[in-house]
């Protein structure tokens, strides 16, 4: 097999990702068929079985590379900062910035979940995982920083972060990223542990 063959199979599965990702994301998932996608993708039906198991395997592998990209985005957050309080505070202004993006219609895993209510459903599972790492991850955050225990404060702030998204693809995105970040403000400074936030000018 030469390498122009072999390069045409992942480019093909990219390509159906990645049409799937903008139009799940957009439209919602059960209002979108397998033939648009196949269509708007350019492959053919043999393609797209091929690669994916069927719709419900595309679906995951949606989420999954969501997963994996909020993930990576957490990550450099936490890299950016050098105290506890500031990896919360880039953390959460990492979020901010999702919401104030172009096309931003919320959280993918929300939207997601709100169509898959069944909680053995594979679907609804892999979003409870996601859930699960990101309260794992700024409750971890929120304990370096002082908070001990940190659960209630986790939750509080996943809270704040579910309401932020929900509400930023309906209002104002600036004045819902900014109640936002006070909100996290408030959790980090209910904590004496906590370092005053530093001011730069935009």
């Amino acid at each position: 097999m030469s390498r122009g063959t072999e390069a045409r199979p992942s480019e093909a599965r990219a390509r159906l990702l990645s049409t799937a990702t903008r139009i799940f994301y957009a439209e919602g998932i059960h209002s979108v068929g397998v033939d648009r996608i196949i269509a708007e993708a350019q492959v053919t039906r043999a393609t797209l079985y091929r690669h994916f198991a069927g719709k419900e395997e595309l679906v995951l592998a949606y989420l999954d590379q969501a997963d994996r990209g909020i993930r990576a985005q957490t990550e450099a957050a936490r890299a950016s900062a050098d105290s506890p309080a500031e990896r919360v505070r880039a953390v959460s202004r990492s979020i901010a910035e999702g919401i104030r993006s172009p096309g931003f219609r919320g959280c993918a895993f929300l939207n997601a979940v709100a169509e898959y209510p069944d909680p053995a459903h594979p679907v609804h599972r892999a979003v409870l995982a996601h859930r699960q790492w990101f309260l794992e991850t700024v409750t971890e955050l929120l304990e370096q920083a002082g908070h001990t225990p940190a659960d209630a404060a986790g939750r509080h702030l996943v809270m704040l972060r579910d309401g932020a998204m929900a509400a930023g693809c309906l209002f104002d995105p600036d004045l819902v990223c900014e109640t936002f970040l006070q909100g996290v403000e408030g959790i980090l400074q209910a904590h004496p542990a906590a370092t005053p936030p530093r001011h730069t000018t935009a």
